[in-house]
């Protein structure tokens, strides 16, 4: 697992962003398409500003469905969008931070847009498709150790990711936690009868809810959990 940087600041972000949309807006691969789809600039930073809050530092303030967003307008986002909006951040991080806070944060956008471009193609699909292509996990290849409310670790604690390629399923054995998830952002509290589950470098991170045992489970393909949130 890998942690993100909290040392970046929320002004930082805030300038991030700002100057990032600034220049979105003047590129003319992805200008008209913006200028298209949002009538709120001032809301529309604001709203991604709250998003990489939450994917870098952890906040919680973003609520919302990024995937949803960007699928009501599959028909416009080609892979070349993509790959501009990519360079276009990595050349704002570049000006802005110091290498390696730049190397994270491009890094973090990489596979944000793997992840986004795999919604779309996902929710293009037909329903009979995507059951029946879809590999299923029945067994981890991995299992932590028990973890109470004092043992939990602080990397656990704090905002990471699974590695490409690796769910993971969160098993409460007693009491009650709260698993927090960026990326689409959202909370959820999980118990004995309701396992979560974790996608393949999606940010998040737990917060116990009083006396509690837990464990993580790591799979190689989506995991079969009866109950289970994800």
């Amino acid at each position: 697992m890998s942690r993100d940087d909290t040392t970046i600041s929320e002004a930082q972000l805030t300038t991030l962003v700002d100057r990032f949309y600034a220049r979105v807006r003047q590129d003319p691969l992805l200008g008209p398409l913006f200028s298209d789809t949002v009538a709120d600039w001032p809301g529309h930073i604001e709203k991604q500003t709250r998003f990489w809050s939450s994917v870098i530092r952890g906040s919680g303030r973003y609520k919302g469905d990024p995937a949803a967003a960007h699928a009501r307008h599959a028909d416009r986002i080609d892979p070349a969008m993509f790959a501009r909006w990519l360079a276009l951040w990595s050349e704002i991080t570049g000006e802005l931070f110091a290498p390696d806070e730049a190397a994270r944060l491009q890094a973090k956008a990489a596979r944000i847009g793997e992840s986004l471009q795999l919604a779309i193609r996902v929710r293009a699909d037909t329903p009979t498709a995507r059951p029946a292509q879809a590999p299923r996990s029945y067994r981890p290849y991995h299992v932590t150790p028990a973890f109470d409310e004092a043992s939990l670790p602080d990397a656990l604690r704090r905002a990471h990711s699974t590695r490409a390629g690796t769910w993971g399923v969160i098993r409460v054995l007693l009491g009650k936690l709260r698993l927090h998830v960026a990326d689409p952002d959202r909370v959820m509290q999980l118990s004995r009868v309701r396992p979560g589950i974790v996608l393949p470098e999606q940010p998040h991170w737990m917060e116990p809810l009083g006396p509690m045992r837990m464990r993580i489970e790591f799979h190689d393909a989506r995991p079969v959990v009866q109950g289970a949130s994800c």
